[in-house]
């Protein structure tokens, strides 16, 4: 029987009320396949909170003893979660990344999986429980608790997913998918029903805040589609996989990072030259001064001389993905 990934974020469980729902959409997927892993992060801010804490103690506080510390939120989370389920009438176990059998390389707080030692979880699986394990940690050679720099729970789960050899995973948030631009910014944005592991790593590298861009490599290495999908509410969310266009050129997103560059991305760019045309047009429209362009299969990244603003953004939107 295949063993069901879902990884929920910190604003999914950032009260009880929150950790009652993800009980409850655990519960129900239990109810439909009895072997479930469930990879959670720290409840809210927590992180942040500890990392002022530590900084009020020392300008330079030990990374070592900063892993110790941040480790301390998601070691939080699941336990609450496993009380919750465990009140519910449900088995449930926890395990922080050490118990789980994540093994790290010896960088602080940027580790990095070296290897997964399913031993555990398999037989907490086996025994009918729920498996509720700590993201964003491990433990070293020389044993000392690692974490893996924001965003890690991500890779945590699709990590322990490819050591499964699961045919999928889950990441669960407050938002229900990938979209076009940022709706925060952008009206009449489109969500994105499936998009390719390249095109993916190209708007999380461009500040997209979706997906830790670690988890999509690992998930393109083993094949493992991830399935963005809203903790909220019950909509298809968007796929991650290995599916491109066969032909043509679609453009998937436009991002803005930090407060000069703009990137389009999708694919087949390189021998595009109207969706290039379409672009320097509105470029020129908004008497922008343009510092660099790069053009890749699948971005087009443009530095402009001067600050810009989410009107380019908006123009970009509306003339070549709606």
């Amino acid at each position: 029987m295949e063993t069901t990934i879902l990884k929920f974020g910190g604003s999914s469980v950032a009260n009880d009320e929150k950790l009652n729902l993800v009980a409850q959409k655990i519960i129900n997927l239990y109810e439909e396949n009895q072997r479930i892993v469930v990879i959670v992060s720290a409840q809210g801010k927590t992180t942040d909170y500890l990392i002022k804490e530590a900084h009020n103690l020392s300008k330079r506080p030990s990374k070592r003893e900063m892993d110790v510390l941040l480790s301390v939120g998601e070691q939080i989370t699941i336990a609450k979660l496993a009380i919750l389920l465990i009140e519910k009438g449900y088995k449930a176990i926890s395990l922080t990344g050490w118990q789980a059998g994540i093994k790290t390389d010896n960088a602080n707080q940027s580790a990095i999986i070296e290897n997964i030692d399913t031993k555990r979880i398999n037989a907490e699986l086996n025994n009918g429980n729920i498996v509720i394990i700590a993201g964003f940690q491990g433990i070293n050679e020389n044993e000392d608790i690692t974490t893996l720099g924001r965003g890690g729970s991500d890779t945590t789960a699709v990590a322990i997913a490819a050591a499964l050899k699961s045919k999928k995973c889950y990441i669960y948030s407050d938002v229900d998918g990938i979209y076009s631009a940022d709706p925060n910014k952008i009206k009449n944005v489109k969500k994105i029903d499936e998009i390719s592991y390249d095109e993916m790593l190209e708007i999380s590298s461009e500040g997209a805040k979706v997906l830790h861009n670690r988890c999509i490599e690992i998930g393109e290495k083993y094949n493992i589609p991830i399935i963005s999908k809203s903790t909220f509410s019950d909509g298809l969310g968007t796929i991650i996989n290995n599916k491109k266009s066969l032909e043509g050129t679609v453009v998937r997103n436009i991002v803005k990072k930090e407060i000069s560059r703009v990137s389009i991305i999708g694919h087949g760019f390189m021998p595009n030259n109207e969706v290039y045309k379409k672009i320097m047009s509105i470029i020129e429209k908004h008497n922008l001064d343009i510092l660099n362009i790069d053009i890749t299969r699948t971005k087009i990244s443009i530095v402009f001389k001067t600050v810009i603003d989410d009107t380019l953004l908006e123009d970009l939107h509306r003339n070549i993905i709606e």
